[in-house]
This record gives C-alpha cells, sequence and structure tokens, in this order.
C-alpha cells in the first residue's frame, strides 16, 4: 500500500509538471487571483483532487446506470466553470450563487466555498497524461475492480498532479494581494480573472490547447520511463490490475535449442461462444490431449491478421488428418467485433473454417498474459506451450515446429510443406493510425481541433507532412470511429505499397491518390476492411477519401 501510495504520488507529480497540464494552468491562475480568503486555492485543489478521484473511478458505471451520455460529466464541469467566470464578471450574478452558501451558513465562506466548486469542475475536465499509472487507475475502472488499493494510488496520484498547481494557485493569490494597486481595483481583478476563466472554459470546450500541448516536447518522458515504467513500480501496477508478464515470452528468450518446454498451456476460459464446433460445444485442452494444437489468437478487421490467415488455413487443410488441431481465438478490437454473428460472416468470407472461440471478455487473452494480434502458441501432445510466434512472419518456423510435434506423436507420411506466399511487408511504412478519439495519435493529427461526441465541422489544412491525417466537413468524433455527415473528407499523407481501412455503415467512399486514380469503394454489410490502394511498390503520396453521410471509419493499416 506505501508502494503504491508512493508510485501514485511521484507519477502525479510528474503528470503536474508536464505538458498536459497546460489547460487547466489559466483556470488554476484566475481562481487563485480572484481575491478571497487565503483558503482559496487549498479549496480549489481540494475539489479538484475529489472530483477527479471520484469520478476517474466511478463516472463510467454512474453514467451507464444512469443511462447518461459518456461526455454528460465533462460538459457539467465546462457548465459550472462558465457559470462562475459569469460570477466573476458581473457581480449581481456573484451574488445570486453566493445566496445558496448563505443560506447554508457558509456566507462567510464564499470564497472558499466557490474555490471548491472550481475546484470540482476543474477535476471532472482535466485530462491528465496517459502515462502507466492513469494506464493502471483506467484498467481497474473499466473492469469494475476498485479497492481500496486503487483508491489509495488513484487519490495520491490526483494529489501529486495537484501540488504545483496549488503552488501556482497561491502564488496568484499572493501576487494580488501583495500590490496595493491591485488591491485597490479589485472588482476589475476579479472581472478580469473572470475573463480568464471564461476563455480558458472555452478552449477546454473546444480543445484549443491540443496543438500548443503537442507542440511541447515531451520533457518528462525521461522521468517517466525512470520512474513509473520501472521494474518496481510495473510489478506494483501489475499487481494492481491483475495483470502479468507473458511468462511463455520470458521463458523463450532465455531458452536454448528448438521447441524448449515453455510450461503448461492455460486452459480456455471466459469464452462466451464457440463457431465450428459440433452444436457449437465448447473445446477444452483437456480433451485434446493426444493433439498437437495451434491458438491463433486474432480479430477479423485485423489487416495482420488477414495476412496471416492463409498460413495458418493451409496449416489446417495440410495436417488435420495427421493430428494437429487449430484454435482461432477471437479477441475483439472494435466493439463492432464483440458481435458473433459479425465474426462468423467475416470467418466465412475469410475461408476460416476451424473452430473459433469467441473471447470477448479476454479471459483467454489475460490467462496467456497475450498483447498480440495476431499470436500463434503451439501445444504439444501433453498440453505444454512449446513454441509461440508474435505479429506477421516466421511461419516457416511455425510450420517447422508443427511437422516436429506431429512426428513425435508418431504422424507418418507429412508431405511437402505448405506453400503459402509470405507477404508481410518489409518496407517502411506509415504506422497504424486510428481514427476514434481513444487512439487517434494526435502528434500526426492535424487541422481542426478534435470535438469529440457530436458532430462538428473541419477544415483540412494546406500541406499534410508524412504520416499525417486530417479531417474535412463534418464528422462525428467518437471513441473508436469518425463518422461521415454531409461533405465529410480525410486525407492521409502516406508510405505504403498498400492501404486499408475498416470502414462500417452505408454509403460509398471516393478514393483518389494525389489528385488521380479515382475509384469508388461501397460500404454495407458488416464492418470490415476495405482495400484503398494496391500497388506493386511503395509509394509516398496523399490519400484523399470523400465519404457519403453514415459512413464510419475506425482505423487505417497499411502493407
Amino acid at each position: 500500500m506505501n508502494s503504491l501510495l508512493v508510485i501514485g504520488f511521484i507519477g502525479g507529480l510528474i503528470t503536474g509538471i508536464s505538458p498536459c497540464v497546460i489547460p487547466v494552468v489559466p483556470v488554476i491562475a484566475a481562481g487563485g487571483s480572484a481575491g478571497g480568503s487565503r483558503r482559496r486555492p487549498f479549496a480549489i485543489i481540494g475539489g479538484m483532487v475529489a472530483s477527479f478521484s471520484l469520478f476517474t473511478l466511478v463516472g463510467g458505471s454512474l453514467l451507464s446506470y444512469l443511462g447518461l451520455p459518456a461526455d454528460f460529466l465533462r460538459n457539467l464541469g465546462l457548465a459550472l466553470l462558465f457559470v462562475l467566470a459569469l460570477g466573476l464578471l458581473i457581480p449581481k450574478v456573484g451574488e445570486l450563487l453566493a445566496i445558496p452558501f448563505s443560506r447554508l451558513g457558509l456566507g462567510r465562506q464564499s470564497s472558499s466555498t466557490s474555490g471548491l466548486v472550481l475546484g470540482m469542475s476543474l477535476g471532472l475536465v482535466f485530462v491528465p497524461c496517459a502515462g502507466p499509472v492513469l494506464a493502471a487507475i483506467s484498467v481497474v475502472a473499466a473492469t469494475h475492480r476498485v479497492g481500496w488499493s486503487s483508491v489509495v494510488l488513484t487519490v495520491s496520484y490526483a494529489a501529486g498532479a495537484a501540488v504545483p498547481l496549488l503552488v501556482l494557485a497561491i502564488v496568484a493569490q499572493r501576487s494580488t494581494e501583495g500590490f496595493a494597486s491591485l488591491r485597490d481595483h479589485a472588482p476589475l481583478v476579479r472581472r478580469i480573472a473572470g475573463g480568464v476563466l471564461a476563455l480558458a472554459a472555452l478552449a477546454l470546450a473546444l480543445n484549443l490547447t491540443r496543438p500548443l500541448q503537442t507542440s511541447v516536447p515531451g520533457y518528462t518522458s525521461a522521468l517517466e520511463d525512470h520512474i513509473e515504467s520501472s521494474p518496481a513500480a510495473e510489478h506494483q501496477l501489475q499487481t494492481l490490475t491483475g495483470e502479468r508478464p507473458n511468462h511463455f515470452a520470458a521463458r523463450q528468450a532465455v531458452a536454448a535449442g528448438a521447441l524448449p518446454d515453455l510450461g503448461v498451456a492455460p486452459q480456455f476460459t471466459g469464452i462466451t461462444a464457440w463457431l465450428h464446433t459440433p452444436g457449437g460445444k465448447p473445446l477444452s485442452l483437456s480433451s485434446l490431449a493426444g493433439k498437437v494444437v495451434l491458438v491463433d489468437f486474432w480479430t477479423y478487421s485485423c489487416i495482420n491478421c488477414e495476412r496471416s490467415l492463409p498460413h495458418v488455413e493451409a496449416w489446417y487443410r495440410a495436417y488435420r488428418a495427421k493430428g494437429l488441431v487449430v484454435i482461432g481465438v477471437h479477441t475483439p478490437e472494435f466493439a463492432f467485433e464483440h458481435v458473433v454473428g459479425n465474426v462468423a460472416t467475416a470467418a466465412d468470407q475469410l475461408g476460416v473454417d476451424y473452430p473459433i472461440a469467441i473471447d470477448n471478455d479476454y479471459a483467454t487473452w489475460n490467462a496467456y498474459a497475450n498483447e498480440y494480434w495476431p499470436a500463434e502458441y503451439l501445444i504439444d501432445q501433453h498440453g505444454h506451450v512449446r513454441h509461440m510466434s508474435f505479429g506477421e512472419g516466421d511461419y516457416a518456423t511455425t510450420e517447422a515446429d508443427i511437422r516436429t510435434l506431429l512426428a513425435a506423436g508418431g504422424a507418418t507420411g507429412l508431405g511437402p510443406v505448405t506453400n503459402v506466399a509470405d507477404l508481410t511487408p518489409t518496407e517502411a511504412t506509415t504506422p497504424e493510425t486510428y481514427l476514434g478519439d481513444a487512439q487517434l495519435n494526435e502528434q500526426d493529427y492535424v487541422g481542426s481541433p478534435l470535438i469529440p461526441g457530436r458532430m462538428a465541422t473541419y477544415r483540412l489544412p494546406a500541406t499534410l507532412a508524412p504520416d499525417d491525417v486530417a479531417f474535412g466537413g463534418r464528422w462525428d468524433e467518437g471513441t473508436q470511429s469518425a463518422t461521415a455527415g454531409s461533405g465529410a473528407a480525410l486525407e492521409l499523407n502516406f508510405t505504403a505499397r498498400d492501404v486499408y481501412l475498416v470502414l462500417g455503415g452505408s454509403g460509398t467512399v471516393t478514393v483518389s491518390v494525389n489528385g488521380a486514380r479515382p475509384r469508388t469503394v461501397t460500404v454495407a454489410g458488416i464492418p470490415g476492411l476495405h482495400t484503398l490502394v494496391a500497388t506493386s511498390a511503395p509509394e509516398s503520396a496523399v490519400l484523399r477519401l470523400s465519404f457519403s453521410p453514415g459512413v464510419s471509419a475506425y482505423d487505417f493499416t497499411f502493407g
């Protein structure tokens, strides 16, 4: 517990001096300079720590229980900031806002109380940088496993982040009090503070501070790597979240010789449905004793998985009769991949006819401590993992190990090795680019500030640097995807042979490369992967897409 407290506090302190606090600095400065009792800065920061901690841990569950939209708390915080700014700008409004405090017997403490409300509002809109500590807090909150340890970590993290802001608030207040000219014009100072607060709230509402945040170098990254990502901190955070390192990978890294014994394979657990088994009945590793089993973690809209599937399918066809069983553990990346019907349709389209385990709750994924799509775990006749491979490639080694294990079990007449082209990209390409707000790489996104959660108008920039992506026209930016409105366009400066995009909804997408080679892609049926560009040699070019309203774009991948 003490270790979590220290890790959380230091992690928060790093956040408090990082570029991610830029949006809240004007609010803190304005709130501190607005005058009032000496307790006001402490009330502001106390309110911020309390509301951030509470709603980070239970806000999602609360909103789900009440049936409220995901951005309700943020919008509430912004509304309160605007109301408090109005109270500073217009004295009569400020007097009206003070009436509830007076009726509660808090008239003499109205400055501190309004500071507390300001801090609580700020805690609802404060978005820290996503480091290891915040990631652990998010995992605990998302999996509804909030306990005393996670509360200690969250509060200590928020307190650490608040320390530099508390210093700022105190300095702002003392500076205002220290100059006689400012004391003599206290009403004017409050109006100026109200104006700054209103402008800061507007900037937060429109995400206008993002370009500034991303342009400031990440000067705290080295500290974060040294402290939050240290082995001791990683161990504590993994204990809290229930995650653990992949011990199969660790053992394979130090193993000598071919086909080392990497340990007993975990059973399939938490599988919500089975496809391609008799009557949809579940399979278990125990029932498959005596067989060589290849467990393939995949998800159907992943291009890396799609490029590896022909190899897995070929192995299944070639060695099924010799004792090989392939289990495709489908662990979804996007929400639409949770739908069993979508998986069944995609599997049919992709030619996957071996058993598929639907791992919607990530239970088997976590049992293996897996982190990749695709990932292969080769299990011998005694239920032990003997080989593993992450990502694309290494197909010849995997097939050779399959044949070795089958031969060790007495299989003969294995025939020639399969002959499937290895399409793993070898050239440098643009990295995978998500278009949902949860994962869109802000360093590669340019143009109009993102406005998540509602339809908004975007403007394309005049030029795009390599790997940059930008929106134009009307878009509804969601957590996992962006949905097109009227005049929706998207531009991407890519380097690759092939460009793929996961699309959903119904409509069309017009594709052009450097203003030429126009073609139209029709989007219908289940969401899935679409090929936009396919060339014989790598190229660097600007891809422009024009969308009909209602089409959703999820994720670019490249080959």
